[in-house]
């Protein structure tokens, strides 16, 4: 049969199955591009996170000092890291390592370190990792501080 008379040209006959090819191409291009910004997007929440921890972790220790008249006060170390995993949704809550220091000043040594006026600064650290297959193994370190100085 020739091309005249209804038939399929000889150049037809070998592009079969190559929709089902580009098809293949472009849609895995695509997806790993969707997971990507999907990924990317996990990363920007977990950083909101890590950042937002170590400040309502400050907050919590700036109202718990020495002369604080509720239970649980003065504040400890432990005290407020078990307050900051407790604020983790959506994040291994185990995987966040918190550590307060009291830097003090002229007068914030030795015992008075948790009196108000004297610093506290509140560390939060995350290992984030990738769900991307091109980055398979890569953690980041996601990291943030904050110091206030103790109200009560």
């Amino acid at each position: 049969m020739s091309a005249a008379r209804g038939g399929h040209p000889a150049a037809l006959c070998g592009e079969r199955g190559s929709a089902l090819v580009e098809f293949a191409i472009a849609s895995t291009v695509a997806l790993t591009m969707i997971f990507g910004i999907i990924d990317f997007g996990r990363g920007l929440y977990t950083y909101h996170l890590v950042a937002n921890a170590a400040r309502a972790g400050s907050r919590y220790a700036i109202v718990r000092g020495n002369t604080c008249a509720v239970a649980g006060c003065p504040v400890t170390s432990s005290q407020i890291q078990t307050y900051v995993r407790g604020l983790a949704p959506g994040i291994d809550p185990n995987s966040l390592t918190v550590t307060t220091t009291w830097p003090g000043g002229v007068n914030c040594l030795g015992a008075a370190t948790n009196n108000p006026g004297c610093p506290v600064t509140v560390t939060v650290t995350y290992p984030f990792k990738f769900m991307v297959a091109l980055l398979p193994g890569f953690t980041m370190s996601m990291s943030s501080a904050s110091q206030m100085s103790i109200s009560q």
